[in-house]
């Protein structure tokens, strides 16, 4: 442990203990939960932040939108609006926050919508005459006023829950006993080589119930990067120079990947959700101006695109990214189609 982390150790045991207490509360009935009648499936983490929850959503709407009326419910981090949001044509990034702006810009056929109050979030969606029958909850894991009827919880390979303190030692937001409410865990961002031996040993680290079930996850990249206009496969990217603009929680493994196909960038860092000032954007064309080279371009992530970007430059563009299971998708796939199902026919 690190000197800062000892010095914040005494905070991080206080402020486990005062989480600790209020998840008692719930699970005791002393705080009110709201079930629903509907199937609800809660995609959240113990770690503030990059474990890959924005991809996991994708995933399951892809695997649910063909059959089920699908309805993706955020809180809508760092909007300028309040209350609930429903996204529509004139929506942007600002009204109900970046990821929830990626999922409606990529699925014509899904409601999305925002609202730091997740109980009167889903209620306002039961309203609407095209009601979903599948709400997928966002970065919900410990918004315990909704008795959500099924839990997948993330972990990144990287940065176990088990290995981390509470905050503000640590990242954690709640003790890793608070696993046990998951159905699924999911180690993701892991290695594409991966071994079943090194995923025994990190279930055993994990230490799952029995009515627990454990994935492992990789994130995928696309073969081009895009913008509204055209892409670029990445196999032509190593003759040009990239200027890297990201405010994520992590940008260490798109930079990795990006170096391991030999394509030249200067990375620009900003904060995670990082709201990009009209300064801002003037500095990342300033920077990029400066590149000396005739093929050039500004590539930023997915969820910073959506932000406002598409309109900064012709020149900007984005990769996006998928999550995939090392093995065992099918099992993943039919847990949630059987939960689902079963619980629509019931609604």
């Amino acid at each position: 442990m690190n000197k800062l982390r000892k010095i914040l150790y005494p905070f991080a045991l206080l402020y486990g203990e005062l989480v600790s207490f209020r998840n008692k509360a719930f699970d005791k009935g002393i705080f009110k939960t709201t079930k629903f009648s509907i199937p609800t499936i809660v995609v959240g983490n113990l770690n503030v932040g990059g474990t890959g929850k924005s991809p996991q959503i994708e995933y399951l709407v892809r695997l649910l939108q063909r059959d089920f009326s699908v309805a993706v419910l955020s809180r809508g981090y760092k909007r300028k609006s309040v209350g609930f949001q429903l996204a529509d044509k004139n929506t942007n990034a600002e009204q109900i926050g970046d990821e929830p702006m990626q999922f409606y810009s990529k699925f014509d056929n899904i409601l999305v919508a925002v609202d730091g109050d997740r109980v009167n979030g889903i209620n306002q969606l039961k309203k609407l005459i095209n009601s979903p029958n599948v709400v997928l909850l966002d970065d919900a894991f410990q918004h315990r006023k909704v008795d959500a009827g099924f839990n997948i919880l993330l972990t990144a390979y990287h940065n176990l829950y088990t290995d981390d303190f509470m905050l503000p030692a640590g990242n954690l937001r709640e003790k890793s006993i608070g696993a046990n409410r998951a159905q699924i865990i999911i180690v993701s961002k892991c290695p594409e080589t991966l071994s079943e031996t090194e995923q025994f040993k990190i279930a055993q680290k994990l230490k799952p119930s029995l009515n627990q079930t454990i994935f492992f996850s990789k994130i995928t990249y696309h073969d081009n990067v895009i913008n509204e206009r055209c892409k670029i496969a990445l196999t032509e990217l190593k003759n040009y120079k990239v200027l890297l603009v990201t405010g994520i929680a992590n940008a260490n493994p798109l930079i990795k990947f990006l170096e391991n196909k030999k394509i030249q960038l200067k990375h620009l860092k900003f904060a995670d959700h990082y709201n990009f000032s009209t300064s801002d954007k003037e500095n990342i064309i300033y920077e990029f101006d400066k590149i000396q080279a005739k093929e050039k371009i500004i590539l930023t992530t997915e969820k910073d695109y959506v932000r406002g970007f598409s309109n900064l430059n012709n020149q900007i563009y984005y990769l996006p990214i998928r999550t995939e299971f090392l093995d065992h998708g099918g099992d993943f796939n039919t847990l949630i189609l059987s939960y689902v199902q079963q619980n629509t026919r019931n609604s």
